[in-house]
């Protein structure tokens, strides 16, 4: 983590309240409009209407593993949170990999998780986290970790050494491993999943209170107060805002896994008001959509970032129906040509900070203008759009970005070097 990242206060009240509270600030600050007029016409689209229920379902955390305990399935899932994160990587990882971060962060998950049955130790524990090296994340996401340069002095001549943006992305891997099992085992855990129960366990008490954010906000101070991988905040114009998308993204995974039990193994907060779990493709994708209003974003260069944001032809056709797929019969090449994701504006952590926010807040309007939808005016097969759920907008959202083939052509912006998302 950065000297700058680690003189951000931490929040002193509600840290949930805190995020949507800095993140609104930002937003407002930075002239990023998010019309109600512009958040009806998404919410009543044909593109909303008919792939939400659909898609906002699929969150990506089913596993065909098995596993010998709770407490090792929690830890499973609390490692894939810590490591949620390398959109930055998106291209250079389709281009060796063929997956995205996610994808690649899943397999490597998997690798992980394998690995530790082979009795070599397990990678996944405290101990086994301080002692992973470069070129075991390197092999178990099958990517190529040196990269061809000329030699200084034969011309013609090239010679392989390492570097190159995977070779940075493998860097923070192995950084934000060692970094936290440092700190679990200083902390007395075996692994991050025993600090993750114990939390959950102490925030028991607060889950039956009328503040339906008491639980989360408990595990939340928890996770980032002791571990920095999970510290998303940054100053920005002298003043603090939150995100903490990983581990508001891990409390609810947790839910998510857990929730359908008739018992579940430890009391379980109450995640359907916490904030979305903002990373590069919800801004993206919202300025796309035409709900985040960039154009008079000038302080930090904002307004230029997506020049064909403000097409309203090109917004209208977002908010269709998906162009029909064209016929397979008709296409040329092989099923192995895939066409690599465009890169997309590369930012500065302060822009992409501003941005998130600006998503985050969104969120938080697209849901209470859903609420104040006339249900008389409302179709009966649209009635259901007043009860959507922020992380169900969340997973909507990312979701449909994959979804349809010219959402997945538009472009998301760029940053690198984080540990965040």
């Amino acid at each position: 983590m950065s000297s700058r990242e680690h003189r951000v206060p931490l929040p002193n009240s509600s840290y949930v309240f805190e995020v949507k509270r800095t993140c609104s600030a930002l937003r407002e600050s930075q002239k990023i409009e998010v019309s109600t007029a512009v958040i009806k016409g998404l919410l009543l689209s044909p593109s909303f209407c008919s792939s939400f229920k659909r898609v906002s379902g699929y969150h990506g955390l089913n596993f065909p593993l098995i596993f010998p305990s709770v407490l090792s399935e929690v830890n499973f899932l609390s490692v894939l949170s810590l490591l949620n994160f390398g959109s930055g990587y998106r291209v250079p990882l389709h281009r060796q990999t063929g997956r995205g971060a996610w994808d690649n962060i899943r397999a490597l998950m998997f690798g992980l998780y394998l690995s530790s049955s082979t009795g070599q130790g397990d990678p996944l524990s405290a101990k086994g986290m301080q002692t992973i090296s470069e070129q075991q994340i390197a092999d178990l996401l099958s990517i190529n970790l040196y990269v061809e340069q000329p030699h200084s002095g034969i011309p013609g001549m090239s010679i392989s050494t390492l570097g190159g943006p995977l070779y940075d992305f493998v860097k923070l891997i192995v950084r934000t491993l060692r970094e936290t099992g440092q700190i679990l085992e200083h902390l007395g855990d075996p692994n991050l999943g025993t600090f993750v129960v114990r939390s959950l366990r102490e925030a028991g008490a607060a889950n039956d209170s009328a503040d339906p954010d008491a639980g989360v906000d408990i595990i939340l101070s928890r996770l980032v107060g002791a571990l920095p991988a999970f510290q998303d905040m940054a100053m920005i114009d002298e003043q603090p805002v939150y995100c903490f998308k990983k581990a508001l993204f891990l409390i609810h995974a947790i839910v998510i896994r857990f929730g359908n039990s008739n018992m579940p193994p430890f009391p379980l907060p109450n995640t359907s008001q916490i904030p979305v779990f903002t990373d590069n493709v919800l801004p993206s994708i919202l300025v796309h959509l035409g709900v985040v209003d960039l154009s008079r974003s000038t302080a930090h260069g904002l307004h230029a970032i997506f020049p064909d944001a403000s097409d309203k032809a090109k917004v209208d056709s977002r908010l269709a129906l998906p162009p029909p797929l064209p016929n397979p019969h008709l296409q040329t090449g092989t099923d192995s040509e895939k066409v690599l994701p465009t890169e997309g504006p590369v930012l500065n952590e302060e822009q992409a900070y501003i941005l998130r926010a600006a998503a985050l807040d969104a969120c938080e309007r697209i849901v209470l203008v859903a609420r104040s939808l006339d249900e008389n005016c409302l179709k009966a097969d649209q009635k259901w759009i007043r009860n959507i759920t922020l992380p169900e907008l969340d997973l909507w959202l990312w979701a449909v970005a994959k979804d349809r083939a010219d959402y997945r052509a538009l472009e998301r912006f760029v940053l690198r070097d984080t540990v965040f998302f």
